[in-house]
C-alpha cells in the first residue's frame, strides 16, 4: 500500500493533523528533526509526516535495517484522523497502537497496526509493524 501525501504544511497556530494539540507546540518541531520525548509522539508526527507528504521525516525516523529505499506517498490518499490504542515504553524498545482513517477516490478505510520502536543514540526510532 502506497502511503498518503499533501504538500502544505499547516501554520504554528493550526490543528496538528495527529489531533493531539496545535502544530507548532506538537509535531511541527519534530518534523523540524527536534528529538521525540516518546514513542507515542514519534508514532504521532510519523503519521502527520504520512498526511503531509513530508518523506525525509519518514527516512529520518525509521530503522536503518528496515527502512525501504524508497518511501512511495500516494497525493491520492487523504488521511483523517488517529487514534492511539495502547503506548507501551520499556528501557529502549517501546510498541505504539494505532488506528488511522483514511480516504481515498471514494473509499474509506482505516490502518491499524501494532508499531514497534526502538531508541538508538538517543533517539526514538520505527522499526516495523504488524497492521492488523
Amino acid at each position: 500500500m502506497s502511503f498518503g501525501a499533501r504538500s502544505r504544511r499547516p501554520s504554528a497556530t493550526a490543528p496538528c493533523p495527529c489531533g493531539r494539540a496545535d502544530f507548532g507546540a506538537c509535531c511541527g518541531p519534530l518534523l523540524d528533526g527536534a528529538p521525540a520525548p516518546s514513542a507515542e509522539r514519534l508514532m504521532r508526527s510519523r503519521y502527520t509526516a504520512f498526511a503531509l507528504g513530508d518523506a525525509a521525516h519518514l527516512a529520518r525516523t525509521w530503522h536503518p535495517r528496515s527502512r525501504p529505499d524508497d518511501i512511495d506517498l500516494d497525493d491520492g490518499i487523504v488521511w483523517e484522523g488517529l487514534v492511539i490504542d495502547e503506548a507501551a515504553e520499556d528501557g529502549d524498545a517501546a510498541v505504539v497502537a494505532f488506528r488511522a482513517a483514511w480516504r481515498r477516490a471514494g473509499d474509506r478505510g482505516v490502518l491499524s497496526e501494532h508499531s514497534r520502536f526502538v531508541r538508538r543514540g538517543g533517539r526514538w526510532v520505527y522499526v516495523d509493524g504488524v497492521v492488523d
